[in-house]
């Protein structure tokens, strides 16, 4: 894809994301990109999601290494891949790396040495293997540990807080009938944690135990080795057979109305609160049912952030909820009472009040301790004496992560609340959009957590990174890249970010999800460009606000991988569905019934038009049908 205008128009980036080069050996096959290999299928079946050679900063940035001496020699039967690689640092240091890879019928070998060459700070260097979570999680594994040891287990069905399994030398799981894939990992001791965390579509095994130091240094000239072999095992009973193709239309199924289509909330920071208001006029087109007010007297904010919510609160009257940093500095009764001083003093009409302490704004990973912080139950009780009559809301205002590691007392909340970011550890198009596939892993850990009555709000989450818990900062953007742990993504501006959103609303609604809060209007998060101007998610979130609230009926993807949907019930009757495309290519689908249609793709809105049940998305495009 190298028309500037449609790579604006799908990712708002003039950047192409590289093209991967297919390697074939018999039945196996794999996707070489940037010196790692993905999607590594055998006889089409998905067996691992990748294999990479990973180098991180000290704030869990990832390097992107320059390969230089790439060699490929491809016969039908074999694939050998040689490259160098050279990582550098913005204070100077350096670390290059040697790998080769070669490919058979019966798996992969995957070798790497690196030298640095002056003393490097990383917080981890090696290798990680991504296994997919759709058909894995909750089904058998074996452990072999580096002591030699065997343990017979399950990967988790719920999402594990902690890792899974430690100290491991391989992994053994069923891929098909008759079909065994074994991964061994030599060099370190090896681990696993569940990436679904972070809503990451895979469990990573990857190297050097969190329990040890980081960020640590490699001594400048000291070589460390380490390689990943895959085995494919074939039952001599059991042909494999080949996966399904996914050529066939995407059928939408609609079923009875259950509860309620969650509604839509957008973001609002002091940062953009005048250029909030200067959009006043796209604010009520949008009609949100929440506005979300982020306050952290820590950042600075103070009465004149909370007036100007209360100036967009009125410009646009709903539901105003104020999303509270507890600094937790002084006496938090003292604290939370000053706040609700504050809000009456700029005249801010509340109807919730979510907190959470500072210290919990940064990952506690499994095995650290805990910073020092008020027990969470004299929290909530000190926010409910200040802001008396308000619903109540707790639970974290970064990741899944987080919550899963501290779970709040949910019989003090009236709601619980978490965000999703899908740039913590990868940021191409595809791991992206694959994020959506972990959304109903975390809405069933969250429902584990806080039971199923226990009402439950997501958000904000958007593609961009709002703040990392795991590091300084967040990674500045200039360029434009596809970037992990970036504030700024580019996909925002385009259609991808429009898919993704309503994909993400589609996942949402079976866990009986009140409000999703996916955007800012303005901004870095925003809908809007800085003109006003707006960007295809602005349609988007406008389709989400307009259904949010009314009631759901129940709506079926025959193939979520590339088509999500969900459906409401209008007050005249009408049916109401929302499709997305979520890959770049064009996608037939089948609705259950004729009517009306209104598509957005990369050619802009497009008017409605007669809908007979049958219907064409082209890449990323989302759409708004009407079913008599």
């Amino acid at each position: 894809m190298t028309d500037p205008a449609r790579l604006f128009a799908l990712f708002g980036t003039l950047e192409p994301e590289p093209t991967p080069r297919l390697l074939k050996a018999g039945w196996l096959s794999a996707e070489f990109i940037g010196g790692n290999v993905r999607n590594i299928r055998f006889n089409g079946t998905e067996v691992l999601r990748a294999i990479s050679y990973v180098v991180r900063d000290k704030d869990w940035g990832t390097y992107a290494p320059a390969l230089d001496e790439v060699t490929v020699e491809e016969t039908p039967e074999r694939f050998t891949v040689r490259y160098r690689a050279v990582c550098e640092g913005a204070g100077g240091e350096r670390l290059t790396y040697r790998a080769s890879l070669t490919g058979t019928s019966s798996g992969l070998a995957f070798e790497a040495e690196a030298i640095p060459q002056s003393d490097f700070l990383t917080n981890r260097c090696g290798f990680s293997i991504l296994h997919p979570v759709v058909g894995l999680a909750g089904r058998p594994v074996e452990i072999e540990h580096v002591d030699g040891g065997v343990e017979h287990s399950v990967l988790p069905a719920l999402i594990d807080p902690a890792q899974p399994f430690m100290q491991m030398r391989a992994i053994t799981h069923q891929v098909a009938p008759g079909v065994r894939a074994t991964c061994r990992m030599e060099g370190d001791a090896f681990e696993m944690e569940d990436q679904r965390n972070w809503s990451d579509a895979s469990f990573k095994t990857y190297v050097r135990p969190l329990a040890l130091p980081w960020p640590y240094v490699m001594p400048a000239g000291e070589a460390q080795s380490q390689s990943v072999t895959l085995s494919i095992e074939i039952a001599p009973f059991a042909p494999p057979a080949p996966a399904l193709k996914a050529d066939k239309p995407v059928l939408i199924t609609l079923g009875d109305t259950a509860g309620t289509v969650p509604r839509f909330g957008l973001i609002l920071t002091p940062e953009q609160a005048t250029a909030t208001l200067a959009q006043a006029n796209r604010l009520k087109e949008l009609a949100p049912q929440t506005l979300l007010c982020h306050f952290d007297l820590t950042a600075g904010h103070g009465l004149n952030a909370l007036r100007a919510f209360a100036e967009i609160a009125r410009v646009h009257p709903t539901e105003v909820v104020l999303e509270c940093v507890v600094p937790c500095m002084a006496p938090v009764d003292e604290e939370m009472a000053h706040i609700a001083r504050l809000a009456r003093e700029a005249g801010l009409r509340l109807d919730a009040i979510a907190v959470s302490p500072a210290v919990d704004r940064k990952s506690t990973p499994p095995g650290s301790l805990w910073p020092a912080c008020p027990p969470l139950e004299e929290i909530y009780a000190a926010t409910r004496r200040a802001f008396p009559g308000l619903r109540l809301g707790g639970g974290m205002f970064s990741y899944f992560t987080e919550l899963n590691r501290k779970r709040p007392p949910v019989g003090a909340l009236d709601y619980v609340t978490h965000a999703t970011c899908p740039i913590v550890h990868d940021a191409d198009d595809r791991s992206v959009m694959q994020s959506l596939e972990a959304l109903p892993f975390i809405l069933r850990s969250t429902r584990a957590i806080i039971g199923e009555a226990t009402p439950y709000r997501i958000g904000p989450s958007t593609l961009s990174m709002r703040h990392n818990p795991y590091g300084s900062r967040t990674m500045p953007n200039p360029g434009g890249h596809r970037l992990t742990m970036t504030s700024s993504d580019p996909r925002q501006r385009g259609l991808f970010a429009a898919a993704w959103m309503l994909g993400y609303a589609a996942r949402l609604c079976e866990a009986g999800v009140e409000v999703f809060t996916g955007a800012a209007l303005t901004g870095d998060f925003g809908l809007l460009d800085e003109d006003g101007t707006a960007r295809p998610v602005f349609h988007a979130a406008k389709m989400l606000a307009e259904i949010g609230g009314l009631q759901r009926v129940a709506c079926t993807s025959g193939s979520e991988d590339r088509v999500l949907s969900l459906a409401a019930r209008s007050d005249d009757g009408a049916r109401i569905v929302l499709l997305a495309n979520l890959t770049a290519h064009e996608q037939a689908i089948e609705l259950p019934g004729a009517g009306e249609i209104t598509v957005l793709d990369e050619t802009g809105m497009n008017d409605p038009q007669p809908l007979t049940g049958k219907l064409t998305l082209r890449a990323y495009a989302v759409a708004r049908a009407t079913l008599s």
